[in-house]
């Protein structure tokens, strides 16, 4: 039965890992390491940290970039290094979200603005006025109830353009809401992106340069080992 491997503390906030848990020192980049030290300067080369508070500290940094070359943060900035720091989604559903929140008023209007820009209703409401205009025109009756020139018709179509047109404004000051919405996501998730690209980039180029290292120490190791091999065959009498 094997043993659990003994837990580590993390040298940031205390609590105990186990130490496939944490990362050391070694392996972390520059830029962390300077605001760790701000909030530890006891901190060792030796010490370890562990995933949450490494996420802290990189939405640090993240937040650190961006006021480096955009200037201020505004809201949706800060809110995407509360996510870097969370290690949550950003990216969302707008349109779900909005048609969720949909008063009555709305799902009417939308309704209507959807109803009368399509061909239903031009080929209705054409197929109206010749209807109309046939029943006033035609001797069908003795006295039409709306003669030539049509002023009650003429009416009617007044209403109804008075009544569609802020309509359609109301559907399409939504329509605007939801891009608005929409692109303010999609430059979240961007930007999100690109800050989760650098940091990693980073942290590659962290790995590369620690392996690089290990890799020179361990062909040093090997020629000192070569070296003490060539050395004990040297002094060695039966060799000779």
């Amino acid at each position: 039965m094997s043993k659990s491997p003994n837990p580590v503390p993390c040298a940031v906030c205390g609590r105990t890992f186990s130490a496939e848990d944490l990362v050391p020192a070694d392996l972390l980049p520059p830029a962390i390491l300077d605001l760790i030290h701000k909030d530890h300067p006891d901190w060792d080369a030796s010490f370890a940290i562990c995933g949450q508070d490494l996420a802290r500290y990189r939405a640090r940094q993240a937040e650190q970039l961006i006021e480096e070359e955009l200037g201020e943060l505004t809201d949706l900035e800060r809110e995407v290094v509360e996510v870097l720091e969370k290690q949550s989604l950003l990216a969302s559903n707008t349109e779900r979200e909005i048609s969720e929140r949909r008063t009555f008023g709305e799902r009417v209007a939308d309704r209507i603005a959807r109803f009368g820009g399509s061909w239903a209703f031009i080929l209705s409401f054409v197929g109206f006025l010749v209807v109309w205009i046939v029943i006033n025109t035609v001797a069908l009756f003795h006295r039409p109830f709306d003669p030539f020139p049509f002023i009650l018709l003429n009416l009617i179509l007044s209403c109804v353009a008075a009544l569609q047109a802020p309509v359609i404004m109301m559907s399409q000051n939504r329509q605007e809401v939801k891009d608005r919405l929409r692109a303010e996501n999609d430059y979240q998730v961007n930007l999100k992106a690109e800050l989760e690209i650098r940091l990693l980039s980073t942290r590659i180029d962290r790995l590369l340069h620690h392996q690089w290292r290990r890799l020179i120490e361990l062909q040093q190791i090997q020629v000192d080992l070569i070296r003490e091999l060539g050395r004990g065959r040297d002094s060695d009498p039966l060799s000779k």
